[in-house]
């Protein structure tokens, strides 16, 4: 199967998902009588509807070609960042290290994802930046909370701009039999993360009684987390044709997408639980902010890239 009719196949599938989500939250929206039930409903509608507008994106961006969606990535890293700021209050003497994060660590990280410069992609944030910002910060001379502002400075870099940043990175990877098809191992790895959020999410409305964690995350539950988690490492196992895997090695590939999703919700979660907020923005009505939905890529994509690159690479 070639890359153009794999691609076609993908998109046309999620299409016709997406009009069937469409028609059925139409339609209960129409039955729904209780408050709680409009309530379910209109927030399912709104999921729906965010599904079309990040389809339609990822959809522009690959025709606009490789480089397109390394600024696409470039951008989500920004907003992402900018929320975890926001909720995260830094001082005046934190203003250089902030500036120096937005504006040259955000651009400098893509670049290097664009001319598939892997080793400094690698060791740009977690080593030169990590010792770079605070050293910065440090010259303002204000030591008020110093460790406290530095640690949130760094782990908002670290979250929003390496991890984000791993998933157009798939595009650099040289696999084997899989050459000029990287785009479609970016849709699968963005795919399975949201099925399985959305599966979590139908599940543990249906079913769940038992809470996970419900002093971080009160909506995640065990019933949740299995019957979703399950139905979304199968549907990626089912999507191996897309992909440089064998059916197992997909399974085991989404299992791993779809844990380190989980886990990454759940930490995000924790974190804005610290912060005393419920949503990292409002940007996207029905999902929160850019870092909510993202949240879960945060945590998966730098263990599918890295999984990927060991195992698969030419």
């Amino acid at each position: 199967m070639t890359f153009e009719t794999k691609f076609l196949w993908f998109f046309a599938g999620l299409a016709s998902l997406l009009v069937i989500a469409s028609i059925i939250g139409h339609v209960l929206a129409r039955r729904a009588t209780t408050e709680h039930g409009v309530e379910t409903v209109d927030n399912l509608n709104q999921r729906v509807n965010a599904w079309w507008g990040m389809v339609i994106v990822f959809f522009t961006s690959y025709l606009l070609g490789s480089h397109a969606t390394v600024i696409l990535f470039g951008f989500i890293s920004l907003l992402a960042l900018r929320e975890f700021i926001t909720l995260a209050p830094t001082k005046r003497g934190d203003h250089n290290a902030l500036f120096v994060a937005f504006f040259i660590l955000i651009p400098l990280q893509y670049v290097l994802i664009a001319t598939h410069w892997y080793s400094m992609f690698t060791l740009l944030i977690p080593v030169y930046a990590f010792l770079l910002l605070p050293a910065i910060a440090v010259l303002s001379q204000d030591t008020d909370g110093f460790l406290e502002r530095t640690a949130k400075i760094q782990w908002g870099v670290m979250i929003c701009i390496f991890c984000i940043s791993h998933a157009p990175a798939l595009l650099m990877l040289d696999l084997e039999g899989f050459e000029g098809q990287n785009a479609l191992l970016l849709f699968y790895m963005v795919f399975v993360v949201q099925m399985s959020d959305v599966l979590q999410y139908v599940f543990g409305k249906l079913f769940g009684k038992h809470k996970v964690a419900p002093q971080v995350s009160p909506s995640k539950t065990v019933e949740g987390l299995v019957g979703g988690g399950l139905a979304a490492t199968l549907i990626g196992g089912g999507m191996f044709w897309l992909t440089p895997f064998n059916f197992w090695q997909s399974l085991l590939m989404a299992f791993v997408i779809v844990v380190m999703g989980f886990v990454g919700g759940l930490v995000m979660s924790a974190i804005k639980r610290s912060l005393s907020a419920k949503d990292w923005g409002t940007l996207i009505k029905g999902h929160g902010g850019m870092l909510d939905r993202m949240d879960s890529v945060c945590f998966a994509a730098p263990i599918f890239f890295h999984l990927t690159r060991y195992f698969f690479s030419a």
